[in-house]
């Protein structure tokens, strides 16, 4: 008996030991994200947050927003998706979710942004046309003595061009009865919407809605009768002597007239006024702001730190910063101070690109230089904190450069079809509402870059060039403004000898040059 019990109290003991055994081991902790997604028929490239864990698709007005197809769906190596996404049908009319498992699971959200182009428009209405999609009404002001049972369309188009039927089917010219409300069945992709459209008599004849002061620039819209002699004129306030604006600073759509007031004094009051015919609007007092010089624009004060050169004074405020301190960890700075200038004064910023690394084994780097700074290395990409804190709204960048390129030799996987075509430089400013510095990541595994079409962007204006320059070239960047009201917080630029250097695409040897930067507050 005793040769049978003692294994059998042996297993026992082990089988209690392991019971007693936790396993403390952790498994590690390694986010899994989506690296590249796209749908057909988009009309932008989709924006995948890498903090946030979503992703969003830009739509064409077209494209049927309930049965969108993916054609690329790539993310990190190892990860196990809940679905796998290529060539799938979704519905994207609400967010979908999907999921990336790799010892733990990550919930991603897709979601798709489309912007579809409706108006609707009368002979001589005041105002703008208040369209209303979620509650699917359209709103139209008319003058007192208008006859609401014979009002003429101007204009019509209430879904995607060129596959929308409208029942019964306005257009452009014909006569329609506003008397009482107007109904109007809306289809498209075999879904029907109602419609109801509205007229309103208006006893006010001109209005100003809106009046923006910018450093030397008001902007200023208001509503009038869209038959009547409209405009605008402007005074100083501590002066009785109006000026009226040339009729080619008013853009006019239907009833509604948009000014710009240019060549102003900053910090002074001026007061605007709209007019229709002989009818004056209300008169809106405003005070123009400051200007403001953009800091170390001259790329005259630079400081070695140990292999990293940096574009500012040691002992100054720092405004631009560069990716050498990325380049530096396999190489040297590839943006560096050059006393080859516009006028042979002073300092310029030298970008070239180059391919940083040790016997074949790196990457591809981007000269740039930017407002901002470079927060960290990631390995061999760069963690870089965009932006400098800004309140005014400038209308131009102006300043000098001078670029040569060569063909493009090293290309990312997006990018192959450039091989061996002229590299090309890339300068660029924008105003955004950020909350704080906006996080540039290029490591392709959480990838996150500057989006001029952001909703976050006031304000973008851009340069690019492929081909050699003659020496250093005057250049002037206008922005192109989506809103005259919104307020920045930020101001964005950004130089790059390669315009792809965030996906190291580019030729080695492309050298930009750039000098005696500065902005513009008026047009």
């Amino acid at each position: 008996m005793n040769r049978y019990f003692k294994p059998l109290m042996l297993f026992a003991f082990a089988i209690l030991l392991q019971a007693c055994i936790n396993n403390d081991i952790p498994f590690p902790k390694i986010p899994q994200y989506i690296t590249a997604f796209a749908v057909e028929d988009e009309e932008a490239p989709a924006d995948i947050n890498s903090e946030r864990y979503d992703v969003t698709v830009y739509l064409d007005e077209t494209t049927d927003i309930r049965s969108v197809r993916v054609t690329e769906f790539d993310y990190t190596e190892g990860a196990e998706p809940s679905e796998n996404l290529i060539g799938k049908f979704l519905d994207l009319s609400e967010p979908v979710q999907v999921s990336l498992t790799r010892y733990q699971t990550y919930e991603w959200t897709i979601s798709a942004v489309q912007n579809i182009e409706r108006y609707f428009t009368l002979k001589g209405q005041i105002g703008e046309t208040q369209l209303d999609v979620g509650g699917k009404r359209i709103i139209v002001s008319v003058p007192e003595s208008a006859d609401l049972s014979a009002l003429t369309i101007a204009s019509v188009k209430l879904g995607p061009a060129g596959i929308t039927t409208l029942s019964p089917d306005i257009h452009e010219g014909e006569v329609i009865d506003l008397s009482s409300p107007f109904i109007v069945n809306v289809s498209c992709h075999g879904l029907t919407e109602e419609w109801t459209i509205y007229a309103e008599k208006s006893k006010l004849l001109v209005s100003t809605s809106e009046v923006t002061a910018w450093s030397q620039v008001i902007w200023a819209v208001a509503e009038a009768p869209e038959s009547a002699d409209n405009g605008f004129r402007y005074r100083q306030a501590d002066s009785e002597e109006w000026i009226t604006l040339p009729k080619e600073n008013i853009s006019f759509q239907g009833g509604t007239l948009t000014a710009c007031i240019p060549h102003l004094t900053p910090l002074t009051k001026y007061v605007v006024q709209a007019y229709s015919d002989q009818n004056l609007g209300e008169e809106v007092e405003v005070t123009t702001q400051a200007t403001q010089i953009l800091p170390d624009g001259s790329f005259d004060q630079w400081w070695l730190n140990g292999r990293i050169w940096c574009p500012w004074d040691e002992n100054g405020e720092r405004f631009w910063d560069t990716g050498n301190t990325g380049a530096a960890t396999l190489g040297q700075s590839n943006v560096q101070p050059s006393d080859i200038t516009p006028d042979g004064s002073g300092k310029s910023a030298m970008l070239e690109t180059r391919f940083v690394g040790i016997a074949g084994i790196g990457k591809l780097a981007a000269g740039s230089i930017y407002t901002g700074s470079f927060a960290k290395v990631d390995g061999t990409n760069g963690i870089l904190d965009f932006g400098r804190p800004w309140a005014l709204r400038p209308t131009k960048l102006k300043g000098y450069y001078k670029y040569t390129t060569v063909p493009i030799n090293y290309t990312s996987a997006e990018y192959k079809d450039l091989m061996g075509r002229p590299d090309s430089c890339h300068i660029y400013i924008a105003l955004a509402d950020w909350t704080a510095p906006y996080q540039i990541r290029t490591n392709p595994r959480n990838r996150q870059l500057f989006d001029p079409k952001s909703p976050s962007i006031i304000a973008y204006g851009e340069l690019v060039r492929g081909s050699d320059t003659d020496g250093f070239i005057p250049f002037e960047i206008k922005l192109d403004y989506r809103s005259y009201s919104r307020v920045p917080t930020y101001l964005q630029i950004t130089c790059a000898a390669s315009k792809y250097g965030d996906f190291f695409t580019g030729g080695t040897g492309a050298t930009l040059f750039v000098d005696q930067f500065s902005l513009s507050y008026d047009y």
